[in-house]
């Protein structure tokens, strides 16, 4: 996913309900890789629901548009 912060929300909340594979930078030199669902995509973050840990967690677009986090 590339481009604006605008376009990166509107594919976003195109996309509730779907089922996401995330990798997300977890400090140095760590890499954390999950499959999740997204629940919500608010104004300035989203959330996604976690199965495997039965939890919940949010990222903000600009993670995606720096590539911290990036969704296939």
């Amino acid at each position: 996913m590339a481009g604006n912060l605008n376009t990166i929300r509107e594919r976003l909340s195109q996309c509730k309900g779907f089922q996401v594979f995330y990798r997300a930078a977890n400090g140095r030199r760590k890499m954390e890789a999950r499959q999740g669902v997204i629940l919500e995509a608010y104004p300035s973050l989203f959330t996604l629901f976690v199965e495997s840990q039965n939890s919940t967690v949010s990222f903000s677009y600009a993670d995606i548009l720096t590539k911290e986090v990036e969704l296939q």
